[in-house]
């Protein structure tokens, strides 16, 4: 860094006379020496800003001009640590009485208070589904960055979807949920197992002659300088078959298959009901004798005054179904969605062929449960 030049002191011609040169031209030396202004090899870097200010003040104070005030702090600090401009500004505001070298407390960027966050939150709790940018419109005092800000930092709020329920649960139907969901509880608690041994269940769905194949199984492994595999969008064919399915904890009891566009009824219920009973007599011997606890949504087929008449002539005992509970179904979470995952991305061309399908899933899985069941029971004698 280049230095800056000093003029000679009075100090500094005593020293330079007072050496002693061995050479005969001593005085010419301590002439030249004498003439030539002093270098100061680097000036004092980094200064803090109420250090310059504090040096201007006393300048000032001495009467000093801003012009000369500026000189020297050039000739100490370097020529770039502060401009004419400034020295002139700070001169005046310590000859208007000010004393303090330090800056002022800025505003700043203004801090959100308690009095718009009240705001913002009466807004969005008079309409919950309105926008920021219409919450901009009823509180202007704040930006659109600062509202979304407030509701979710400081209020906690966040923008969700409404959940999609079949119907709209009263009090009562809430009531009843939980009154059954108690019942089956106790059963099992007093029961155990043989409680779950007892149960029979049913249900019914569509079963397409095309169904498209799920997403998880659309997955397969790319490179990753490949392109990602593309999956249209496909409907479901028109051609389809009601399949009533009825099981129990061991397996598959009985399917039953309509053709599309019977309609089923009590009667046709009823039928399929006494074709059920028969079937457990034939797979699950005793379990009439023991007792059957049979369990069924509440349709009206199922709630008809013909078909309870029928499961009383039977001696089942009725597992309660809350109203309104398609989500409590069994087979909706055992059945169903496995059916239709292995008919996934397959194509059948009439009915029998989907009813072979259909019948050959569930008797597949039945063989793959007694195998490990059967693994299982090895398993345990062994360890015996």
């Amino acid at each position: 860094m280049r230095g800056t030049r000093l003029e000679p002191t009075a100090r500094a011609r005593s020293l330079f006379s007072s050496l002693q040169f061995p050479t005969k031209d001593t005085s010419l030396v301590s002439l030249v020496l004498a003439e030539q202004p002093l270098v100061m090899e680097l000036p004092l870097v980094s200064p803090a800003s109420c250090e310059l200010r504090s040096v201007i003040r006393f300048l000032a104070a001495k009467k000093n001009s801003a012009k000369d005030i500026h000189t020297e702090l050039c000739q100490v600090y370097g020529e770039g640590c502060m401009s004419s401009g400034m020295v002139r500004r700070w001169v005046r505001e310590f000859k208007n009485i000010r004393t303090d070298v330090h800056d002022e407390p800025r505003a700043g960027r203004p801090s959100v208070s308690d009095e718009t966050i009240a705001k913002v939150e009466a807004a969005m709790l008079e309409d919950r589904r309105v926008t920021v940018r219409k919450l901009c419109d009823l509180v202007p005092d704040v930006s659109k960055i600062t509202i979304d800000k407030i509701l979710r930092e400081h209020l906690g709020y966040s923008k969700v979807c409404a959940i999609w329920v079949p119907k709209m649960l009263t009090e009562d139907h809430k009531r009843q949920r939980v009154y059954v969901a108690q019942k089956f509880l106790d059963c099992h608690k007093t029961d155990g197992e043989e409680f779950l041994d007892s149960i029979v269940t049913g249900d019914v769905t569509w079963v397409h002659y095309t169904t498209p194949e799920t997403k998880e199984q659309s997955k397969q492994w790319n490179h990753i300088s490949s392109p990602k595999p593309l999956k249209f969008k496909q409907t479901l064919s028109a051609g389809k078959l009601m399949a009533t399915v009825f099981w129990d904890q061991k397996g598959l009891l009985l399917c039953d298959f309509m053709r599309l566009g019977t309609t089923i009824n009590s009667d046709r219920y009823c039928k399929t009901l006494k074709q059920l009973r028969r079937t457990i007599q034939n797979k699950r011997r005793g379990m009439l004798t023991k007792g059957v606890r049979f369990h069924h949504d509440n349709a009206r087929p199922h709630t008809a005054r013909q078909t309870t008449a029928l499961i009383e002539e039977f001696e089942w005992e009725l597992v309660s179904h809350p109203p309104y509970s398609p989500d409590v179904a069994p087979s909706d979470f055992h059945f169903f969605p496995e059916l239709k995952k292995n008919l996934g991305g397959t194509q059948f061309q009439d009915d029998d062929e989907l009813e072979e399908a259909v019948l050959g899933f569930y008797v597949a899985r039945r063989q793959i449960s007694s195998t490990l069941g059967s693994i299982s029971g090895c398993t345990e004698c062994k360890n015996a």
